[in-house]
């Protein structure tokens, strides 16, 4: 199964990037392909995305998860994808985010190749995104995500 691996420094403490990352539901604030999430329980996550025009959908367990430090997942429904994210801390007001995605792709090699560039470039935009989502965030809790929906364009949630 092809592997993207990537990471991104933002300049916040380790606890905002992480307590960020565990907000699943605000994805669709900043992962371009993704329609919608929602947590169904403490450790399984439905996604809805949009992949090459066609709404795709899973459920994903949460199998391991350290405060502050990592997150790792695997599908257990839906489109195969495992995966871990990790927070270091760079110095204090930074963090190191390091995004790793295992999915599965059954397509000819020269076509996985294809989708696995074009997957790896959506990927770099969502965590530039997310970078800038933290990195420009004035206010807490739901009037930011309000205030960051109006001033992108996108509906609020919150």
């Amino acid at each position: 199964m092809p592997t993207i691996a990537t990471s991104i420094d933002i300049k916040v403490p380790v606890k905002i990037a992480y307590n960020q990352w565990i907000q699943f539901e605000t994805f669709p604030y900043f992962m371009q392909s993704v329609i919608n999430v929602k947590q169904l329980d403490d450790r399984h996550v439905w996604w809805l995305a949009q992949a090459d025009g066609h709404a795709v959908e899973w459920e994903a367990e949460i199998v391991e998860q350290v405060l502050d430090d990592y997150i790792a997942w695997r599908s257990v429904s839906g489109v195969h994808n495992a995966g871990v994210v990790s927070f270091q801390q760079v110095d204090p007001h930074s963090t190191r985010v390091r995004l790793e995605i295992e999915y599965e792709c059954e397509e000819f090699v020269e076509v996985a190749s294809d989708i696995t560039d074009r997957l790896e470039r959506k990927i770099v935009e969502d965590l530039e995104r997310y970078r800038h989502l933290l990195e420009s965030r004035k206010l807490s809790g739901g009037s930011w995500h309000r205030q960051f929906a109006n001033r992108i364009g996108l509906s609020s949630r919150y």
